[in-house]
Formats: structure tokens, C-alpha cells, sequence
């Protein structure tokens, strides 16, 4: 009798990851961030990005925080932009500004509304929508540029071919790639995959891959962009809430299997939404062969 080989049995560690932070709001939080980056930062990811909150809530913020990954690492720093509330003008200052810092990559996004629920509604003077967003940066100048996929539907699209040729309009505006919304399911980006690239979208689609270390955070996460959460996991975190420790034993195992899958389907670039927290992330990397390089860090940053 044979048996079939472990999850992990056949990884080459032959993957590219790359992982998503948020800007820190604190001092405390940003020795967190700095800390996580530290500790990432060995496994060589192909880009670190750093959100941009709802209506431009953290411009500064993240200008500062991509600005000072770029300057004081060697790390490649991908800044999120969006179209909300600001003019055309206003977010092509901010991508020169980007582009005077040595930031080459840009991830291009529609954004959310200020003010959870409400339409969004774009500026009059603005652009309207990611796919214009893009061609606009691509009209500064020459950046990388990765948009945002939606294995499950964005939910302010009216089905699951609009929102494929709004993937397909962006793609060609430009864009270099697309990451998706996470998900839990590999048969649901498997199955986004072949659709897209049934309908001529070429570019790569990276799986957004978010290692649930808070339930509740997550539950919020997914009714605003429409990703499922499946019953089984979400029995599987119950009676968890004061037991953190077994809390992320059982999120690194979701996760990793995840990501096991995905790799036995043929994927092998992931991104990470860390949440600005290392472990998880170190740990599903480790479970797929990936090993730190030399520290890539310098002293500055320390």
C-alpha cells in the first residue's frame, strides 16, 4: 500500500514571498513593526508594502514608514495608494514624492470609504477607479505597480465577470500584478486563477494569505471584503478566546496547510498580511523550505 506524501514532504523552499504592514501608531508599535521587520527581513521577500488607511487616514504615516524602510534597509518598500478623497493632483505629489524617495513600487487600490458602509464615491476631481489610478502612476513615472484580486467577488461588484474585467482593466492599464483579498479555501483561488486566465489575464496573482491570530479581527475583516470564513474554522477557534498560546498554535496549522495546498497546486510566490507580527508568517515560511539568508537588516535600523 502507498501512501501519499506528507503535506511538507516534497517543499524546495523554491518559493517568493512577500509580507504587508500597516504604519504604527505608537512607539510601542512601531518597535513591534521594527521588530517583525527584523525578523523577516532574512528570507529575502521580494517586496515588504505598508498600507494606506481608509480615506487617507494614515498618509503621513505611511510615507514615513515606506520612506524609512527604503532608506535604512535594503529591502525592496511597496507603498499603498488609493483614490479616495483626494485629487488627481494630490495623489500624483504623493507618488513623485514616493518616486524622489527611491520607492519604486506602488500597490494601486480603490480604497475604502471613510466611514465603514457608506458607497464609495470618487472624488470630482480624483480618479475614479483603481484601473485609471494605475495608468496615472504609470504616466509619472515607470513604477511597479500591484493591484488588489478578489478570489471570492469584491463586493461592490455586481458578479463574478464584472469584477474579472475590472481585474483585466487594470492589468491593462499596467499593472504588473495582482495580490488577492485572503481566503481559506485553495479551490477558491484555484478556481479564480483558471478564470482569469481564461479570459486573457496573463499577469501573476499572488494568494494574500492571512494567518488568523485574532478571530473576531478577522470575522470584521471578512464581512468588509466579502471573504468566507468556513464553519469548520470557525469551530475550530471556539473556546479559544483566553488561550492565546493554543490560539496560534491552531491559526499556524490552518495557515499552513492553506499554503501547502497552494504549493501542491503549483503556487509558489505568497503574500502575507502579518498583522506587523512576525511569528506566524516566519513559521509557515519555514513549513514551505524557505531558510533565512544573512541578516539583511543594517545597524540603522536596529
Amino acid at each position: 500500500m502507498s501512501l501519499a506524501p506528507a503535506l511538507f514532504e516534497n517543499v524546495a523552499g523554491d518559493i517568493g514571498v512577500s509580507f504587508e504592514f500597516f504604519p504604527p501608531k505608537t512607539e510601542k508599535m512601531e518597535q513591534t513593526l521594527w521588530e517583525s521587520i527584523q525578523t523577516l527581513a532574512p528570507l529575502s521577500p521580494r517586496f515588504v508594502s505598508v498600507t494606506y488607511g481608509a480615506g487617507g487616514s494614515t498618509r503621513e504615516r505611511t510615507h514615513a514608514t515606506v520612506a524609512r524602510i527604503a532608506r535604512e534597509t535594503p529591502l525592496s518598500a511597496a507603498a499603498h495608494l488609493t483614490c479616495v478623497e483626494a485629487t488627481k493632483d494630490e495623489i500624483d505629489e504623493i507618488a513623485r514624492a514616493y518616486w524622489d524617495a527611491g520607492v519604486r513600487h506602488i500597490v494601486a487600490l480603490r480604497g475604502d470609504p471613510p466611514v465603514a458602509g457608506e458607497a464609495f464615491k470618487p472624488h470630482p476631481e480624483g480618479y475614479a477607479n483603481a484601473a485609471k489610478l494605475v495608468a496615472g502612476l504609470k504616466a509619472i513615472a515607470p513604477f511597479e505597480i500591484s493591484v488588489a484580486a478578489y478570489p471570492e467577488c469584491h463586493p461592490d461588484s455586481r458578479n463574478r465577470a464584472a469584477d474579472l474585467d475590472n481585474l483585466w482593466r487594470k492589468i491593462d492599464a499596467g499593472a504588473d500584478r495582482a495580490i488577492t483579498q485572503f481566503f481559506f479555501s485553495p479551490d477558491c483561488f484555484f478556481r479564480f486563477r483558471d478564470q482569469a486566465a481564461a479570459m486573457g489575464i496573463d499577469a501573476e496573482i499572488v494568494p494574500g494569505i492571512l494567518p488568523v491570530s485574532n478571530v473576531a479581527q478577522t470575522r470584521k475583516f471578512a464581512g468588509l471584503c466579502g471573504a468566507e470564513i468556513p464553519a469548520w474554522m470557525d469551530n475550530l477557534f471556539e473556546g479559544l478566546d483566553d488561550l492565546p498560546a493554543a490560539r496560534q498554535l491552531v491559526s499556524a496549522t490552518v495557515a499552513a496547510e492553506l499554503c501547502g495546498r497552494l504549493y501542491q497546486g503549483g503556487v509558489r510566490n505568497f503574500h502575507f498580511y502579518t498583522l506587523n507580527r512576525a511569528e506566524l508568517s516566519y513559521a509557515i515560511c519555514h513549513l514551505l523550505g524557505l531558510r533565512p539568508k544573512a541578516a539583511e537588516i543594517t545597524e540603522q535600523a536596529a
